[in-house]
């Protein structure tokens, strides 16, 4: 599957709920799972691969904090606790990190691949991967979350970037 990248409209756009768990779903969720390991990363929403459905996967494997795999369909946060600020990037957003603030523990509510309710409760880098992968969902980049100044000053060399490397 083709990552989308800053600048792509699908990530402005916040998805709407996933309405059928089905089978399409599932062979949807292998293959975003086999994308976000080719691309190292932890955790992928679905309008990162172009799909305007709210669901994310994760696994922290590769993080060597912990592994196993997460789906969460129709993810809503119910609360946050505390605060906390580490440096964080995105395959989205190529080649940045920045440190962001987050909540340091979160739980999120939501609907698992067998159409199940589910809750997640997390803190630390868990926490963090979850709540950024939900910013997907309603539109938000993790550098939406930085200084006006820092943001504009990143857009800046993105764009050139994208220019000269032809996305």
């Amino acid at each position: 599957m083709k990552i989308c990248r800053v600048g792509d409209e699908v990530l402005r756009i916040p998805t709407p709920l996933v309405t059928d768990i089905d089978g399409a779903l599932r062979e949807t969720i292998a293959k975003m799972f086999y994308t976000m390991y080719v691309n190292k990363g932890v955790g992928l929403a679905a309008n990162q691969v172009g799909i305007s459905q709210k669901f994310f996967i994760v696994d922290l494997a590769l993080s060597q904090v912990s592994s196993g795999r997460l789906i969460l369909i129709n993810p809503e946060p119910v609360s946050s606790v505390g605060s906390a600020t580490e440096e964080e990037g995105c395959i989205s957003v190529p080649g940045v990190t920045e440190p962001v603030k987050r909540a340091a523990r979160v739980i999120f509510r939501g609907t698992d691949l067998d159409g199940n309710p589910a809750q997640i409760e997390a803190e630390g880098y868990l926490a963090r991967v979850l709540q950024h992968e939900y910013d997907h969902l309603i539109g938000n980049l993790f550098l939406d979350r930085l200084s006006p100044l820092k943001r504009s000053f990143l857009y800046k060399k993105l764009k050139k970037k994208r220019l000269e490397e032809h996305w």
